[in-house]
Formats: structure tokens, C-alpha cells, sequence
């Protein structure tokens, strides 16, 4: 057995190691820098206190990305010099993100032991490559991602670092290869158990979803899907569960082969970046083929995804609330009935009005999964999402891409159950409207403003936060705009006491809240690596049954022209268009 010995490595800070709501992201350039890696790491270690991190096992592992497999077995080595007991490493070093939270839940290794945490190496949606993004970030027992009070703790000791402690003589593990590898350091025994990728986040979605009746429909000759991973790590489930599991032709796997740069495309699930899953679905510029009935994609990290019907697009508002109004007629895991719902404060309201239906618990939260993770472990939620494509359960503390495609093949199976052999399935579009035409509808879009001067941001925000003082100034100004929008009857920047553990979260967003129902927020958004992103959502609630089928543009018009007005946007960025509509 290879022995180690502990060496102690002396550092000095580097400046803005704080994690946002997702991890601590930056250029890989920054990454590879000598102790950078390291620092954070040692911060993250110190943060969690030795009675957390001596006898451990922790989970080791992320979507791929450029940079992945040097920081895995860095991360190894400070491991074993840190005490840990044993690592877990996906096959190749990947693991979805909710299949690491699945890991750390569901996992029993072959000497029983149970996982305490792990670090997730991954950018989420953002592109990797050596020019582009890497990112850590650490998730706790409960498999969701470390709480503020952890993750101040950590930026905190990286202020303050002096030194790291590193395995000196632990050869690189081969992690292409399953099996465990056992090593001897002055603490005893430590192991590396590499194993594999799916099985166990496969054995999941099993107990939770009705894979026959699944089967029945994807067997049908009259249905016919697509799934796009954008060469993320969503292709390292892809073949085990919609292939070799639900039986559907592995010619409807696109961009399946998780890449370190992601084929250099942008792994972000949404009608920009997932062209060729667009386009095959029908809503290209130009369309020939007969587009399947059902697509899909996942971001890099395949905690994300996108809905497509045939040359239909549905918006994540309305997917995670149409997933909680069939929840439980389509799926098992929720049969005995759903403990509550809850979306982030800047998805559509369209979950609300689901809710209030169904006499349902709501919560509105803060952007960030760690929010709902806290409903869920207290038993007061049982789905949740947010508009950024992120849809989710209780059965892991991660939002859950495969997850959300299973849902909506469930969905799609129980209203066709009667329906296989008859003239046209119930398709997609078919199920959106329908609920439309139930609740009403919230139209909505969501502007991006990537990489604006951060200074700019902030005064733009400070702006909209004075003005929100004076109601009938804003309203005055909207009438000058656009007399046909309704007038604002509520304005506040965005707080939220966890009901759970009443902790306060501060300046989340700036809402205006109109009489009609309809919405703007402004936000910016912790998940970029450089400078800052000014989100602006806008939505329209409409219950006229005859103004449910417009062009969401054209519904949205008026508001848009009302948020970009009242909040100075192009004097403020310079910007007289934003980088992404979604």
C-alpha cells in the first residue's frame, strides 16, 4: 500500500474567492493559478471544522468541463491530507449535479459508509474550455449546496489563509476505471472509490416514475422525442435511461458525448443556445422534417432543462406549474398528494394561481436551490422551480433535469394511457393550453444584460430602489409611456424570512407589482465570472379566454417598453439591446 505523508503549503489570499448562490465560478485562467484552487479548498475544509472533515467521505466529481480531472485529484490529495477517510469519484470524473445530491442521499458504499459531502466541479450552464469558465462549489449532508452561513464562513478563511495541507507522495488515481484504491497516511487508512456515473441516480428516477407506462408511450409509432445534453454530462445518463431503460432509438440522443469545452458550444438550455434541438424541433427559421412530438435539453451540468413540444415552446414558469397540477395523477413518487409548492420571487406567477386552485402551501423564495432545500427538509415542499430552466423535487436537494423530462413524459403518458391507438396523441402544446385556458396565462420574458460595468449596474438598481418610494411618481412616469398598462400598486425590493430557520435574505430584487397582476423585476444575477448581469423579467397575466392564444411579443409589448423606459436601462448599460431574450 502506497504511503503519504502531510505537507503544509504556505499561501497567501487571493481577492474575490466569495461563492455566489452557485459556487465559487471564474475564467480558468484564474483556476490554474499556483494555490488558487488549493486556497479555496483549505478555506472550505477550515469552514467545515476538523469534527466535519476527520473521518469523512466526501464526494468528488463534476460535468467534465476543461480543467476537471487536475482539480479532482488536487482535491484528492487534500483530502487524504486533511484527515478524510475515503473519496467517491464519478467513473471519468463526472457526476451530474443532482446526481451527486442523489450520491450523498441514497449512496451505501461497499463498507457501509455513507457520504458526508461533496465538491461539485462545475459552470453550470456557462462554457468551458481553457479560455472559458470553471467552478466549485460544496454540498452539505442533506445533498443540496452549502448554506450562507457556511459558504461567509469560507469566503471569510479565504481572506485570511496562511497555509494548505497537501498528500505528499499520493500518486494521480486513475478515475477511468471503477474499483477502489486504498493508500496508508499518518491518520491510517484512506480510499479512493471510483464507481459508476449512473447507476445509482438511474435506480432513483426508477422508484420514483412509472418507467412502464413511460415505455408504452415511447413505444408508440405515432411518438417520437429528442434529447440534446449539449455535450454536458446529461449524456452520461442519457443512453442508460432513455435508451437501455424507456427502449427509444438512440438516434433521438443528440450531442450525448460529454466534452471538456462542451463541443465548444454554450451548454445553456434555452432557444439561443440549443439551436440544433431547436431547429429539429421545428421552430428554426426554416423546418422541413416532421419534428418529434417531445424534445429536451440539459445544461452543462444537467440540473437544467428545457421543455419543447412539436414547434412549441413551454417556458419553465409554466412547466414546473403544470408539472405540480398533474404531479400526482401522472406520478407515483407523489400519489398520496404534494406537501407544497414553491418558486423563486423572479419565476411567473403561474405556480400561485396552481396553488390557490389546489389549496396548496406556496412559497415565494430567494434565486438559489439552498432556499428550497430548507422547505424540503422541514417537509413543506414537495416541487419547486425557477424561470432559469431549473425544476425540481424532494427526492434530491438539487434541481433536476432528467428529472424534469421524466415528469413531463409522465404527464404526457397518463393523459394519452387510453389514447396510444387512437387518431393523435395529446401532445405538449395540447397540455399547455389546456392549462391556460384552467388558470389563465402569464406571459413572460426574460432580458439579459451580460458582462455590463458592474459600477453602471449597481447605480442602476440604486435608481430603481429610490424611485420605488414614490408610487405616484412611477405611475406618472408609466402613463407618460404607455397609458393601456395598468397602474403599480406595490414596489419593494425583495426580502425573504425562511420560514424554516428565520434567517433574512436582503436585496433579492426589485419588484413592481401591477393591479392586473402583472410583474417587473429587476435583478442581478451572482452565476456569471465576470462583470455583472442585470436581469429584467417581465410578465403579463391574462385570464380572457379570448387573449390567451397571442404571440407572447406582442402581448408583452407594452410592459417591455414600460420596464426599459422607466429604468433607464440603455442610459445607464449603453446598451440598446439585451445579449439574450429568453
Amino acid at each position: 500500500m502506497v504511503m503519504f505523508k502531510v505537507s503544509r503549503v504556505e499561501t497567501t489570499p487571493f481577492d474575490g474567492q466569495k461563492p455566489g448562490t452557485s459556487g465559487l465560478r471564474k475564467k480558468v485562467k484564474v483556476f490554474v493559478q499556483p494555490h488558487y484552487l488549493e486556497n479555496f479548498v483549505q478555506s472550505t475544509f477550515n469552514a467545515l471544522g476538523a469534527d466535519k472533515v476527520t473521518g469523512a467521505t466526501l464526494v468528488v466529481s463534476g460535468d467534465g468541463r476543461y480543467y476537471s480531472k487536475d482539480a479532482i485529484q488536487i482535491i484528492i490529495k487534500m483530502a487524504a491530507a486533511n484527515g478524510v477517510r475515503r473519496i467517491w469519484v464519478g467513473q471519468n470524473g463526472l457526476l451530474s449535479t443532482p446526481a451527486v445530491s442523489a450520491v450523498i442521499r441514497e449512496r451505501v458504499g461497499a463498507d457501509g459508509s455513507k457520504a458526508n459531502g461533496a465538491f461539485i466541479l462545475t459552470a453550470s450552464h456557462n462554457p468551458g474550455g481553457p479560455t472559458e469558465d470553471f467552478g466549485i462549489k460544496y454540498n452539505m449532508e442533506n445533498g443540496g449546496p452549502a448554506p450562507e452561513g457556511i459558504t461567509d464562513k469560507i469566503y471569510s478563511n479565504t481572506t485570511t489563509i496562511k497555509e494548505y495541507l497537501i498528500a505528499e507522495g499520493l500518486p494521480d488515481v486513475d478515475i477511468s476505471t471503477t474499483g477502489v484504491t486504498s493508500f496508508a497516511g499518518p491518520e491510517g487508512q484512506f480510499d479512493v472509490d471510483v464507481f459508476d456515473s449512473a447507476s445509482d441516480y438511474v435506480k432513483l428516477m426508477k422508484s420514483i416514475f412509472d418507467f412502464q407506462a413511460i415505455q408504452k408511450l415511447i413505444s408508440s409509432p405515432k411518438f417520437s422525442f429528442c434529447y440534446d445534453a449539449l455535450h454536458g454530462v446529461g449524456g452520461a445518463y442519457a443512453k442508460p435511461i432513455f435508451v437501455d431503460e424507456l427502449g427509444a432509438q438512440e438516434s433521438s440522443l443528440l450531442n450525448c458525448v460529454p466534452k471538456e469545452d462542451f463541443g465548444g458550444g454554450h451548454p445553456d438550455p434555452n432557444l439561443t443556445y440549443a439551436k440544433e434541438l431547436v431547429a429539429r424541433m421545428g421552430l428554426g427559421k426554416t423546418s422541413t422534417e416532421e419534428p418529434p412530438e417531445f424534445g429536451a435539453a440539459a445544461d452543462g451540468d444537467a440540473d437544467r432543462n428545457m421543455v419543447l413540444g412539436k414547434r412549441f415552446f413551454v417556458t419553465p414558469s409554466d412547466s414546473v406549474a403544470i408539472i405540480a397540477a398533474n404531479a400526482v395523477q401522472s406520478i407515483p413518487y407523489f400519489s398520496g398528494g404534494l406537501k407544497g409548492v414553491a418558486r423563486s420571487m423572479p419565476t411567473s406567477a403561474a405556480l400561485d394561481v396552481v396553488a390557490k386552485n389546489l389549496n396548496l402551501k406556496f412559497f415565494e423564495v430567494p434565486t438559489g436551490w439552498k432556499f428550497f432545500g430548507n422547505l424540503m427538509d422541514a417537509g413543506m415542499c414537495s416541487v419547486c422551480g425557477e424561470e432559469s430552466f431549473g425544476t425540481g423535487s424532494d427526492h434530491i436537494r438539487e434541481k433536476d433535469g432528467i428529472w424534469a423530462v421524466l415528469a413531463w413524459l409522465s404527464i404526457l403518458a397518463y393523459k394519452n394511457k387510453d389514447n396510444l391507438g387512437g387518431e393523435k396523441l395529446v401532445s405538449v402544446e395540447d397540455i399547455v393550453r389546456q392549462h391556460w385556458s384552467t388558470y389563465g396565462r402569464h406571459y413572460y420574458t426574460r432580458y439579459d444584460y451580460e458582462n455590463v460595468d458592474a459600477a453602471s449596474a449597481k447605480e442602476l438598481m440604486a435608481y430603481l430602489v429610490k424611485l420605488e418610494s414614490s408610487l405616484s411618481e412611477v405611475n406618472d412616469i408609466i402613463k407618460g409611456i404607455r397609458s393601456d398598462v395598468s397602474k403599480v400598486v406595490h414596489a419593494d425590493e425583495f426580502e425573504y424570512k425562511d420560514p424554516v430557520d428565520g434567517s433574512i435574505s436582503k436585496h433579492q430584487g426589485i419588484r413592481y407589482l401591477f393591479e392586473d397582476g402583472s410583474r417587473l423585476v429587476f435583478r442581478l444575477s451572482g452565476t456569471g465570472s465576470e462583470g455583472a448581469t442585470i436581469r429584467l423579467y417581465i410578465e403579463q397575466y391574462e385570464q380572457d379566454p379570448s387573449k390567451i392564444g397571442r404571440e407572447s411579443q406582442d402581448a408583452l409589448a407594452p410592459l417591455v417598453e414600460v420596464a426599459l423606459k422607466l429604468s433607464k436601462m440603455q442610459e445607464f448599460t449603453g446598451r440598446s439591446a439585451p445579449t439574450v431574450i429568453t
